[in-house]
């Protein structure tokens, strides 16, 4: 065990899977130890064993762990599969206009029957102007919120038309539903989403109806932390890469949905030293394509899907397609097809090689020699054109997703991360090399390790009065205070991300900034 106060500092890094639950223990650049264990329901068991199989490698006390992030899927995966979620009551602050379409417009019928407690429509609103068409109906919301909380509806999500250029209606709204609902949990639209009103409404309902299970699932974290005995600061990835604390988290669950693929993202950046490329993050069941530009994921510009719902807040631009380690071979018509179906984390059961009777992608790979799993001799009386037609199909599909997912016809390199990326052993067209790293198979947790504390503004400015460069240092100077509150050290915060956009439809010439800024964690960057 290591004690000395020169003895050197650990961050570590997990990510909770829906399958495995991933650890990795750096010190500065280097991966020092890693670990693998199932996933558990309660998510704390899982961490806690995969943890002590860390520090049981590793050989270190405690007290040297300086931060831990985490990032996990729990929170999509409820979301898609319909499970642990609250009924939510809607709040959307626009009459007299503003109910053409209204809320849960497009979504799957099974998911509006759990997720919709009830519409509440109240007047009030503002043109993009940020000027009031209609006065804030008070005594409206407080009607809505006393029916709701009758009917013991305790999640709501609250609307407003141009919410991210008038905050204070949404903001208000709130302060009257918390008085009506002791304990409500309130989810503005203007903390989740863009300008569109129906895209942000609906980020916000996803948001509230897992609203209980964001606080469950991050007290099971800190609960972990106290089994492991590791007091050090605590925070959660979040979309784009970054860091958010557990309070934001807790109540803002929604912004960390991506957090997988994009701390696979950010690890193989990290792993590799490559700053701009394609990334294969390849699993037992999916294969989740991203680009990576400036040690960054890309950003979608498009709609988002979550659970066949459309929003319109902040995803890394991912690809996923139903290819993974665990991905069942079939015959359809004289041709091998390899996935979507698979068997998951019943591989070590299902599979060829480990006794199992369904052929999937890692048979394939061990009869193909590419990798060492279960019992070869298990396999081998797989034909070799068998092989090859499946082989085929693997490499074309990525093919095929790699195609989508580039911007442009010029070559990138391609990193190869996850557990299922033995599968992959051919060159592939439209990438100048394949890259696989060292610990590839926890780039996940890596990616996590690794990540800053991040602050964005995004806001309407008016350049022709403010002037574009005063509108712009304002912008940043917002954007370096936010990330500073979220727990960034000042002085190595930095802008990495402007984007401007003029409303040209507007008479009176505002334009819309987008900044972002991020920095190491404070308390790494004072040892």
């Amino acid at each position: 065990m290591m004690h000395s106060d020169a003895a050197p500092r650990f961050r570590l890094g997990i990510d909770v899977g829906g399958t495995n639950t991933d650890a990795a223990l750096l010190c500065g650049r280097d991966v020092v130890a890693t670990a693998k264990s199932f996933t558990t329901n309660d998510v704390r068991s899982g961490v806690v064993n995969a943890v002590t199989k860390l520090l049981q490698q590793a050989r270190i006390d405690q007290s040297r762990i300086e931060a831990v992030m985490i990032g996990t899927t729990q929170f999509v995966n409820a979301f898609v599969q319909r499970r642990g979620l609250s009924p939510v009551a809607i709040v959307r602050i626009s009459l007299p206009k503003g109910d053409g379409v209204p809320p849960f417009s497009g979504w799957p019928t099974d998911l509006k029957a759990i997720v919709n407690g009830e519409i509440y429509m109240v007047g009030g609103g503002s043109f993009y102007t940020g000027q009031d068409y209609a006065p804030l109906d008070e005594d409206g919301i407080r009607a809505a919120a006393n029916d709701a909380h009758r009917k013991g509806l305790t999640s709501v999500a609250i609307s407003a038309n141009f919410a991210p250029i008038r905050p204070d209606l949404e903001i208000r709204g709130a302060e009257i539903v918390a008085k009506e609902i002791p304990g409500a949990r309130i989810t503005l639209s203007q903390d989740v989403g863009g300008l569109g009103l129906v895209d942000r409404e609906s980020a916000a309902i996803i948001n509230a109806s897992l609203a209980e299970m964001g606080i469950q699932v991050i007290r099971s974290l800190e609960i972990a932390m106290t089994e492991l005995r590791i007091t050090a600061p605590l925070f959660i990835s979040q979309n784009d890469g970054t860091l958010i604390t557990t309070e934001t988290a807790a109540s803002l669950p929604i912004l960390t949905c991506s957090a997988g693929p994009t701390n696979s993202i950010r690890g193989a950046a990290f792993l590799t030293g490559i700053s701009d490329a394609i990334v294969a993050d390849i699993g037992g069941t999916t294969t989740d394509i991203g680009f990576l530009m400036n040690g960054f994921p890309r950003e979608t510009t498009a709609a988002n899907y979550i659970g066949g719902v459309r929003t319109n807040f902040r995803m890394p631009d991912v690809l996923s397609i139903g290819v993974g380690g665990g991905s069942i071979v079939s015959k359809s018509n004289g041709t091998f097809k390899v996935g979507p179906k698979s068997v998951g984390y019943r591989l070590a059961e299902d599979g060829l090689v480990f006794g199992g009777s369904v052929m999937t992608a890692s048979d394939i790979a061990v009869r193909a020699g590419q990798v060492v799993m279960g019992d070869a001799a298990k396999v081998a009386h797989i034909d070799s054109s068998v092989v090859e037609a499946a082989l085929d199909d693997i490499h074309a599909q990525i093919e095929e997703a790699i195609d989508q997912i580039k911007v442009s016809s010029a070559p990138l390199p391609l990193l190869l991360v996850g557990g299922g990326s033995v599968i992959v052993s051919r060159k592939l067209k439209g990438v100048s090399e394949v890259v696989r790293p060292e610990h590839a198979d926890v780039a996940n947790a890596v990616g996590a390790a690794i990540a800053l504390v991040s602050g964005r503004i995004d806001k309407m400015y008016d350049v022709p009065r403010l002037g574009r460069e005063k509108a712009l240092q304002m912008a940043k100077d917002e954007a370096i205070e936010a990330a500073v509150r979220a727990g960034a050290e000042r002085s190595g915060t930095e802008i990495v991300e402007v984007i401007e956009l003029p409303m040209t439809h507007m008479k009176a010439g505002a334009t819309q900034i987008k900044v972002r800024a991020v920095g190491p964690v404070a308390a790494l960057a004072q040892n």
